[in-house]
């Protein structure tokens, strides 16, 4: 069996599966974020916190619940960061005195922002830089809320869609807590048994010492690395227990747990415009939305496969694949679709050397994250950026006939269309005035590549932060003030200036009446309009971003 066809064989197997879990596990999320009975945990939780679990929120109002309880993770995670010498529970690091020696103040602001914003970008080395106990209550923990609280908006801008002439959008701390509990708890224990089964560590000691080829010893460090992996990628986390990520043999042992892991990835994301479908009471929006998701993602990975697989250059030609960073136990195109899979969600999970790839096939994460990751995007964050994105569209296709615009049910008006609009610039905004910055102030020096690589590296680093992924073309030292700093900023106005817009739109969309469909309004489940919605997300990159592109990786593929 030749590469190329055990690659579309791995593809075609991972839509089989994806196809299942839209429907089924679809209608079981559909089924929590809509229910009104309260279990048992979930009653203690909102006791503990003083919720009244009846009380709904105006989007004012959750919005400040979600910043609140944003803010006080952030803050506790660092505070957890600093003083993790002092709280020596469980093995892992082996630190000299003087742990803060290590995470420095403005490295410990970079990774409590990276995870309180589901971006897990990480500039430190997991096993020799943190203890067991914050991997588990500190990074772990917000692995499962961050993911919750994108969730949450989401299933608000769908409300939003599905209510009528009300101000309410359902409650941030019941959302928070069903979806954690119900949804992403269950889910990631299952997935971290199977992980066990594969081969994947778990344990809660020092680690193991080890006699090497050479006749000398090694320590090898251990840790509950199942449990951080499973939801690591069920929530589109990305942040390993390892440096190296899921190309250590620790998280990401098989073929068949790289294919698993790849799963969870995409699994949540892909399922949740069955909510969305059934929320508005008209699966074929659904439908519609996931027909969109796949013909992106199906594109990006079919093209990080060939570019990969072609391999421009003498060498990778000779050999027949471009395999510089790839992990030598999955592949080319094994790398090559989880770099596609973990770039098109917001997720940052590697198992290869993105800043090896050819410059094409380097290029295609790229360009995947600055579709605003929508195809199928982060939990939550990219059904509520394609809602987005078909607004828009509509929008658009309203200016063409001179007609206002309306999606399932609600008019697109002036105020709707200043949301979207406003949640569209500000990733773009912050990823260019990001390098901007970089160049205009020569931290792009902290890299060992110049020219067009060197770009992409810096051009990668602030399209990854912006857009909450966290992989990264790992060319740079970027644990520097400057760099943490300006990524750090990067990641907290990239999550949440985008999720007040979202709430924001979901408000405006609730206060309306239902509009009566009429043989003027355009059908938003057929054929047509998936290709606009795909076509308006394409040209609004291309519009944006292909300047940057140009003097990137283009140039370096192209010369």
């Amino acid at each position: 069996m030749s590469t190329a066809t055990a690659g579309a064989l791995f593809v075609l197997s991972l839509v089989a599966a994806l196809a299942v879990a839209y429907r089924f596990l679809g209608d079981y999320m559909h089924r929590v974020v809509t229910g009104t009975k309260h279990n048992v945990l979930e009653r203690t939780v909102y006791k503990l916190i003083g919720v009244n679990p009846a009380a709904e929120q105006s989007w004012g109002s959750y919005a400040r619940s979600l910043l609140a309880f944003s803010a006080v993770s952030l803050l506790g995670l660092y505070a957890l960061l600093r003083l993790q010498d002092f709280v020596r529970l469980g093995g892992g690091a082996d630190f000299a005195a003087g742990v803060n020696e290590r995470m420095w103040p403005h490295l410990a602001w970079n990774t409590a922002t990276s995870f309180t914003t589901n971006t897990n970008w990480q500039a430190y080395s997991g096993e020799s830089t943190m203890t067991h106990f914050v991997q588990a209550a500190g990074l772990a923990v917000q692995n499962f809320v961050s993911a919750a609280v994108g969730m949450a908006v989401a299933v608000a801008l769908v409300r939003g869609f599905a209510r009528s002439r009300t101000d309410k959008l359902g409650n941030f701390w019941v959302d928070l807590t069903r979806i954690t509990v119900r949804i992403l708890l269950p889910i990631s224990a299952m997935a971290a048994i199977l992980l066990i089964a594969g081969g994947v560590v778990q344990h809660w000691g020092d680690g193991t010492l080890v006699s090497t080829l050479t006749g000398g010893q090694q320590h090898i460090t251990g840790g509950l690395v199942a449990s951080q992996e499973a939801i690591k990628d069920l929530g589109t986390n990305g942040g390993g227990f390892y440096n190296v990520n899921s190309a250590h043999p620790f998280e990401n042992p098989t073929a068949w747990t790289n294919w698993l892991e790849i799963f969870l990835l995409l699994c949540i994301p892909f399922a949740l415009p069955r909510v969305f479908g059934r929320m508005v009471g008209d699966n074929r929006q659904g439908y519609a939305i996931a027909a969109v998701m796949g013909i992106l993602a199906i594109a990006g990975i079919a093209l990080t496969n060939a570019f990969e697989l072609g391999g421009a250059g003498t060498v990778p030609q000779a050999i027949g694949a471009a395999m510089e960073g790839k992990e030598v136990r999955f592949g080319v195109s094994n790398s090559a679709t989880f770099a596609a899979a973990t770039t098109l969600t917001s997720t940052g999970s590697v198992n290869s050397f993105h800043d090896s790839y050819t410059a094409l096939g380097g290029m295609m994460p790229m360009i995947n994250m600055l579709l605003g990751e929508i195809a199928p995007g982060g939990v939550g964050a990219g059904l509520y950026g394609m809602l987005v994105v078909a607004v828009i569209t509509v929008f658009v296709a309203g200016l063409m006939v001179g007609r206002t615009p309306e999606y399932v049910g609600k008019k697109i008006s002036a105020r709707e269309i200043k949301f979207a609009s406003l949640y569209f610039l500000v990733t773009p905004a912050l990823v260019l005035i990001g390098v901007a910055a970089a160049l205009a102030t020569g931290n792009w020096k902290t890299q060992a590549n110049v020219g067009p690589h060197g770009f992409s590296e810096v051009l990668y680093a602030f399209a990854s932060a912006s857009n909450n992924n966290g992989s990264a073309f790992a060319g740079i030292t970027v644990n520097t003030p400057w760099w943490d700093t300006a990524l750090g900023l990067a990641m907290l106005l990239g999550r949440f200036v985008p999720i007040i817009l979202v709430l924001g739109l979901a408000g405006s969309l609730a206060a309306q009446k239902p509009v009566p469909v009429s043989a003027g309004t355009l059908p938003t489940h057929k054929p047509l309009f998936i290709g606009m919605v795909a076509g308006v997300a394409v040209i609004l990159v291309a519009l944006t971003f292909l300047p940057a592109l140009a003097l990137g990786p283009l140039a370096e593929g192209l010369r």
